[in-house]
């Protein structure tokens, strides 16, 4: 976890005791919603939308930020809160933590998706693909207006 404030264990140590603060990007345009495939654990080899914790003393718009450069390699405009999303399939499926992500709306506003080490894998997509995290194709489905 190269980068982050907490050593692995610290993180696993906190987070498998106490809720974890994340917030979800959301970029989505004509061509649907933008995904990346998980190349790591939680959830290896799904879809998923970019998101990570929220730092202690950061924003949640500079979270969303700091998420897209991360994770995507894009510079973006955080727009309207769409909602928040738990966990509870993670947390039965074995994963130690019980992350609630809080979704932003984002529109890139340079740079083109690359990935990352944590998903390097990207798409577009005006349907949710079935091997989308539960959690996350539930609330798209649900609450974000995919192009089609």
């Amino acid at each position: 976890m190269s980068g982050f404030p907490l050593s692995r264990r610290d993180f696993d140590e906190i987070y498998g005791r106490v809720p974890r603060l994340c917030v979800e990007v959301v970029i989505s345009g004509p061509a649907g919603v933008l995904l990346s495939r998980r190349d790591i654990e939680p959830c290896l080899g799904q879809w998923h939308l970019p998101g990570g914790t929220v730092f202690f003393g950061e924003s949640l718009t500079a979270a969303v930020a700091r998420v897209a450069a991360r994770e995507l390699g894009v510079s973006v405009a955080v727009g309207d809160l769409l909602g928040y999303i738990e966990y509870p399939f993670m947390a039965a499926d074995g994963y130690r933590g019980w992350p609630i992500g809080i979704a932003f709306d984002a529109t890139i506003s340079s740079g083109q998706p690359v990935g990352s080490a944590e998903g390097s894998e990207t798409g577009w997509f005006t349907e949710i693909p079935p091997d989308t995290i539960r959690e996350q194709a539930d609330f798209l489905n649900r609450l974000v207006r995919v192009p089609s």
